[in-house]
């Protein structure tokens, strides 16, 4: 291949290693859905949240999900998460297949295997930020890598805040919190559903570069839903959904062309035989 290269002429190599990148390994999927649909409501008060949903989401990558008012985003990552169950098709996390599982195993998957980052942050008032941090092991009762929960405590900046209770931090401490909390039991997929809704843009933007942190430096797998275009231009991979259906599917872009495609979408209705990602 080298001497190929070499005796051919410059012009060809941009093209050589336009199939080096297309014929390169991808990672694998951590999160597999194959024809999620989900109606709410009968009769004329019918809502189809999803139509016939297929994504993958690649091990070790942030992607955003985003859709006008109504899209189906919310839906579709409450699905995946295993937080509500479809009406049809199915959903893999980590080699298991969810939506038939039983609550209770169900439950212990969601313990073991997701992280979640809420909007209202979601943690008890009556722990302190150490013990909020650790309560998915408590509830497992599964004892800490110590090296692993200060390194994680570290990154998130909280290390003089661990005695602290909720009532006595910020809300962008309390987000810090939540982020802690969620990659502590080193979960194969984090769930964050508007993570930076309750923050203003500075505390959010911290929040945001933790996320960023998590994928680059710990290797994890963030699914975030998000209505802000600078959110999402944080991320590897934007999702755009409109009436229940993927409509674009994108690799990395900035906050103007997520901007603009958002707009474009709230401007035109979806058309029959979109949605399937690229």
């Amino acid at each position: 291949m080298q001497q190929l290269v070499a005796s051919e002429s410059p012009r060809l190599a941009p093209t050589i290693a336009d199939l080096e990148r297309q014929f390169a390994v991808q990672p694998p999927a951590v999160v597999a859905a194959r024809g999620l649909t989900r109606t709410y409501g009968k009769g004329d008060a019918t809502v189809h949240a999803l139509r016939d949903v297929d994504v993958d989401i690649a091990e070790g990558r942030l992607t955003a999900v985003m859709g006008p008012s109504g899209s189906g985003k919310s839906t579709l990552m409450h699905i995946l998460a295993g937080l509500d169950r479809p009406d049809g098709g199915q959903v893999t996390i980590a080699g298991t297949e969810i939506t038939q599982l039983k609550e209770k195993k169900l439950t212990q998957l969601r313990r073991d295997k997701i992280g979640f980052i809420f909007q209202s942050f979601n943690l008890l008032a009556t722990l302190t930020a150490d013990e909020n941090i650790v309560l998915p092991l408590s509830l497992a009762r599964r004892r800490a890598d110590e090296a692993w929960r200060r390194g994680v405590i570290e990154a998130v900046g909280l290390t003089d805040r661990l005695t602290h209770r909720p009532a006595e931090l910020s809300g962008g401490q309390q987000q810090r919190v939540a982020v802690a909390r969620a990659l502590i039991n080193r979960p194969a997929v984090l769930f964050a559903d508007e993570p930076t809704g309750n923050l203003d843009s500075r505390t959010g933007g911290e929040v945001l570069n933790l996320l960023r942190r998590s994928v680059d430096e710990f290797g994890q797998t963030v699914i975030m839903v998000t209505h802000d275009a600078g959110a999402a231009s944080i991320a590897d991979r934007v999702v755009f959904l409109k009436d229940g259906r993927i409509v674009q599917d994108r690799q990395r872009m900035t906050r103007d062309e997520i901007y603009d495609t958002i707009k474009n979408l709230e401007d035109r209705p979806a058309r029959d035989g979109e949605g399937s990602p690229r």
